[in-house]
């Protein structure tokens, strides 16, 4: 009775909308009758989260649709998700049951016009990835080539479209129930989710992204991106070369085959950030089922059903924030914010540049001397008070761009740990400015009150970054100290913009625990705290040092 509700429109409203209701009525039932929150209060709060996930998988599994794929997104955020959600929801990623064979192949001969055999020499009868939206097949065709054939789930966009509806009731209630509303734009989000879902229903507009990065990345020799069989694909299916490998994280096959995970770390780094810099199309859902390493260490990419864009004018705004903050001008930092929709209008903008630079200040003083777990939660929490009187928002068309870089940093970090983010990030920063563009846009933005000392903060940064292990005749060892002092502090304050909207995040995270987007909320803190703390750690070190030398 219950399989054939799941198709009902009503059934899964009423479902889905009433698991919202009652999830924001415990919460505020619980933080009614607990004011103080000592060791026990946590642990009945940690209960009370398992409950929840519990009743989340099991809905999930059960209905799929954009339950699946909102369990799926809150499973990726394993640095910094509650255990008890990880453990419940994990299985989400690649553990949807499967669908009936028969329907897969009556699909594709429906589809295809004729017998499956007329295409294929073979196929496997059992699934190798079970996913929510499609199910992936190993086949063979005429000439024994080795493929993937993907297939779209029974009734899915059916599913899907009625899930729209109740999404949106959800977002409505959560503006009016939660403070959500005062600290996004939940009608953005509404539309930047629905838009993204709605382009995985569509296999030809995958189809077209595949090929996309197959072209973009041709002369990358460590990346593989499969070649599609375009007379094989339509709307519900996709026929492309199967990639053998392991996945990502699998030590156990690193290891096996002697693959060298530094290489393949610096390989993953390249491709990812020349997305997340540049603008274009970028993948957005790199979790560790869809990319895998093959055994001389190749990476291969596959799933480009969710993908993101990245315009020009983003990354424009990003390069202003960094100027802002090497020339010390933090009008220009709000006012990029505020271009980017990160300051709602009623923002504290005089509070939040207070904010900034006393934490810049703090920073070049070196006034952080104990970087340990205490002093990294106390900076948390910190922000997140802050944050949380403040009206800023993550922009919908940011949410899964912040999403892929927390997904591949800590991807990243988990294959090797002793990356020199310095050294791999110092041409890519070059690159990404430009010595000239970086010199137009701060004369544009300072035209009025332009100096010789304010351009040579910024003309510092691009001659480190220019320079490398070149011995300076001029002043050396006291120039070498600024310039290194100024790469540092860049890349401090970078980490701290992205911390500041993961803190942002933060409020929506106790509220989303309860309407199924939590895991949005703290990802960002965590791994750019990472960073921050390692980069700070050395800044501090080098100032003690210079100031002990009398330098």
């Amino acid at each position: 009775m219950k399989d054939s509700l799941k198709y009902n429109f009503i059934y899964r409203y009423i479902v889905i909308v009433w698991m919202v209701i009652t999830f924001i009525s415990k919460i505020y039932f619980f933080n009614f009758r607990h004011g103080v929150w000592d060791k026990k209060t946590k642990e009945k709060w940690n209960n009370l989260l398992m409950e929840m996930a519990k009743e989340y998988r099991i809905k999930a599994i059960r209905l799929g649709g954009v339950l699946v794929k909102v369990g799926q997104f809150l499973s990726t955020r394993t640095d910094i998700m509650p255990d008890v959600f990880i453990k419940e929801l994990s299985g989400l990623v690649d553990q949807v049951p499967p669908m009936s064979f028969d329907y897969a192949k009556s699909l594709l001969e429906k589809e295809w016009g004729t017998k499956i055999d007329e295409q294929l020499l073979d196929i496997s009868e059992s699934s190798i990835a079970s996913a929510s939206i499609g199910e992936v097949y190993y086949a063979r065709l005429k000439d024994k080539s080795a493929v993937a054939v993907k297939i779209q789930r029974y009734r899915v966009e059916d599913i899907f479209r009625k899930d729209f509806v109740a999404l949106r009731m959800v977002f409505w209630i959560l503006s009016v129930f939660t403070s959500l509303g005062k600290h996004a734009n939940l009608k953005e989000l509404y539309h930047e989710l629905i838009r993204v879902m709605d382009r995985e229903l569509d296999f030809e507009q995958e189809l077209e992204y595949g090929n996309y990065f197959k072209e973009r990345y041709q002369a990358y020799d460590s990346v593989a991106i499969p070649t599609f069989y375009e007379r094989l694909c339509t709307s519900k299916v996709l026929v492309m070369d199967w990639m053998d490998g392991g996945k990502i994280t699998d030590y156990d096959y690193m290891n096996k085959y002697n693959i060298n995970t530094e290489d393949v770390t610096k390989t993953l780094f390249d491709f990812y950030i020349d997305q997340f810099l540049n603008p274009g199309t970028f993948h957005a859902d790199p979790h560790s089922g869809n990319i895998l390493v093959q055994t001389d260490g190749t990476i291969s990419i596959i799933d480009f059903g969710m993908v993101g864009e990245l315009r020009k004018a983003d990354t424009e705004n990003f390069k202003l924030l960094v100027q802002g903050f090497i020339i010390d001008d933090y009008d220009i930092v709000m006012d990029t914010l505020e271009e980017m929709n990160f300051l709602l209008p009623n923002a504290d903008k005089e509070k939040l540049k207070k904010t900034l630079t006393d934490a810049i200040e703090m920073y070049e003083s070196g006034s952080l001397k104990d970087m340990d777990a205490a002093t990294i939660s106390k900076v948390t929490n910190e922000i997140s008070a802050f944050i949380k009187e403040q009206p800023i928002q993550l922009p919908a068309n940011y949410a899964y761009f912040g999403r892929a870089i927390s997904i591949v940093i800590g991807i990243l970090f988990k294959l090797y740990p002793d990356m020199d983010i310095e050294e791999w990030m110092k041409p890519k920063i070059k690159q990404w400015f430009g010595k000239k563009n970086l010199f137009e846009s701060i004369y544009k933005q300072k035209v009025k009150d332009m100096t010789s000392p304010l351009l040579s903060v910024p003309n510092a940064v691009v001659s480190y970054l220019e320079s490398g292990d070149r011995d300076r005749e001029w002043d050396k060892k006291k120039h070498q100290l600024q310039l290194k002092h100024h790469f540092y502090l860049l890349l401090e304050v970078i980490s701290f913009i992205i911390i500041v909207v993961g803190a942002g995040l933060t409020v929506l995270g106790y509220f989303l625990n309860v309407t199924n987007i939590i895991v949005i909320a703290l990802v960002l803190i965590v791994v750019f705290t990472t960073i921050m703390s390692i980069s700070l750690f050395k800044h501090y070190r080098m100032i003690r040092s210079a100031n002990k030398g009398g330098v």
